[in-house]
């Protein structure tokens, strides 16, 4: 499906009834910028002057619901966190968007420093999201941040009330920073659909049982009519968890929950990306240009290029990839000084104490692997921490031969699908975590189990040993899936059956 489709599909099945988004991050932030005089500006009394500037973030949600929510007019409710945000929005944080053509409204919701902590670094992403992921970081469960989360919930909950008004509404919510909003919102607004995608895994129902709020947390999720995760697995964790957790119905046959007199269906809607951003990338220009510019500029000449790029996360399973690149360089040592290791990782939560000590983690590897197998002409890894635009990490998708994907545990892994999309010449080979939900649907990739180091080196060797002939057959049926399956795909089957509950609602 492409963006025109999706619009005019969810567009017709929505006619006069509302969407609203609700998303702790925003399609549009503001930023704002001072300029301070020169001297002699000063000395004549001039003043600071401030203007700001828009930007959008890279985000697939973002990529799939913008052209949506410009074609129906909706609401999109987030934090406002840029600096230019409170100054372009009105009393009631309302702000018009895209700011160069308005067609729909922003509604920032504002946060202190305190709420953000709480909610955001402390429930959101100290508990829930160690909870959730098997990567074996102990979740830290703190009632001030329970508190504050449950605060913030109702604020946004409250905002989308509001923003509903008198009329027919569906409320599509995004993710575990809001588990406890759909049941305010439905009941308020009971008439209302309500439905939720939860982007990352749902944990096993012992896991789960350690969260002192569990019953909270599964009684808010029941709030929804629809509730989506990427695959059925995880669905079937969420339907045993409440199975064991509440007084409820689990329907099998159906996939659905009821529970005091309200039903809500559990289903998987594997999340994409838009090809066409990472092909467009690549259209119109020399391929073998621009791949020898790009390994130019990263120095790493004739050598065979691997690459990971990620957040810095310890779902995301970068010390194992580091050690896996190792112990490859101990038992095929044929391969010291031909091979050159590219890690970008973004920072990300550096307030959390956790994410903090992986980033030291990460250097004093690189720092060790460097020192033991480099030499004056060579240096085996290097480690980008900073963020990279697209067109950056476009480029060294199409300049790297092998990238690896090493998660511990994810609910999808849009790289692996970028990766793939970027390589229009139909060559690089994809190293793939079968704990990733991409897993599911890539079928020729080299698989990997990130927490066994000797075959993960060895995964990284036969990569780069595959053949052109091989690596174009794998390719071709990769890209055949991800340009069939995008996030327009995601979005419009979601948002339709979103539709149809609605409709049965009438």
């Amino acid at each position: 499906m492409t963006a025109a489709a999706l619009v005019s599909d969810v567009v017709a099945r929505l006619g006069d009834t509302r969407l609203v988004v609700v998303a702790n991050r925003e399609p549009y932030v503001h930023v704002k910028h001072v300029r301070q005089p020169g001297l002699v500006g000063r000395m004549v009394g001039r003043k600071a002057t401030t203007r700001f500037s828009w930007m959008q973030p890279a985000s697939g949600l973002v990529t799939a619901l913008d052209p949506v929510m410009r074609a129906c007019g909706g609401t999109w409710v987030a934090h406002g966190s840029g600096s230019g945000d409170r100054a372009t929005s009105d009393a009631a944080g309302r702000v018009a968007v895209p700011p160069d053509e308005p067609s729909y409204t922003l509604r920032r919701v504002w946060l202190t420093d305190r709420e953000e902590e709480g909610y955001y670094y402390g429930l959101a992403n100290s508990a829930l999201w160690p909870l959730c992921h098997i990567a074996y970081a102990r979740p830290v469960f703190d009632e001030h941040d329970w508190r504050e989360y449950v605060e913030v919930n109702r604020r946004f909950a409250d905002t989308v009330i509001d923003e509903i008004g008198d009329k027919r509404a569906i409320v599509f919510v995004q993710d575990y920073h809001f588990a406890l909003l759909p049941r305010m919102v439905k009941a308020a607004r009971p008439d209302a659909v309500v439905c939720q995608f939860w982007h990352i895994p749902w944990p096993n129902a012992e896991a789960f049982r350690i969260c002192p709020w569990g019953d909270e947390i599964l009684d808010g999720l029941l709030g929804n009519d629809l509730l989506a995760f990427h695959i059925q697995y995880h669905c079937n964790n969420f339907l045993e968890t409440v199975d064991r957790t509440l007084e409820a119905r689990i329907d099998r046959e159906h996939f659905a929950v009821h529970r005091g007199g309200h039903r809500t269906y559990v289903k998987p809607f594997p999340i994409s990306i838009d090809p066409g951003l990472w092909n467009s990338v690549a259209s119109g220009r020399d391929w073998t240009r621009d791949v020898a510019a790009t390994r130019k500029r990263l120095g790493v000449g004739e050598a065979k290029l691997v690459m990971g790029v990620d957040r810095l996360d310890y779902t995301k399973g970068i010390p194992e990839r580091l050690q896996a690149f190792e112990r490859m360089l101990e038992r095929w040592p044929e391969w010291r000084e031909r091979v050159v290791f590219l890690q970008i990782g973004a920072p990300t939560r550096d307030r959390i104490d956790r994410y903090h000590a992986l980033g030291e983690e990460v250097k004093a590897q690189v720092d060790r692997i460097n020192t033991r197998f480099g030499t004056k002409a060579w240096t085996p890894v290097l480690f980008r921490h900073e963020h990279h635009s697209p067109e950056e990490v476009g480029a060294i998708y199409r300049a790297a031969d092998v990238c690896v994907v090493s998660s511990l545990h994810d609910g999808m892994n849009l790289v692996a699908k970028e990766f793939i999309a970027a390589r229009t010449d139909e060559l690089g080979v994809l190293v793939l975590s079968q704990f990733t939900g991409a897993a599911r649907a890539l079928a020729d990739v080299v698989p990997v189990n990130p927490f066994a180091p000797d075959e993960f080196a060895a995964a990284i060797d036969d990569s780069l040993r595959l053949a052109p002939d091989e690596q174009r057959r794998r390719m071709r049926n990769l890209r055949a899936e991800v340009l069939s399956h995008t996030v327009y795909d995601w979005a419009g089957t979601l948002l339709s059956e979103a539709c149809r509950l609605a409709d049965v609602r009438r």
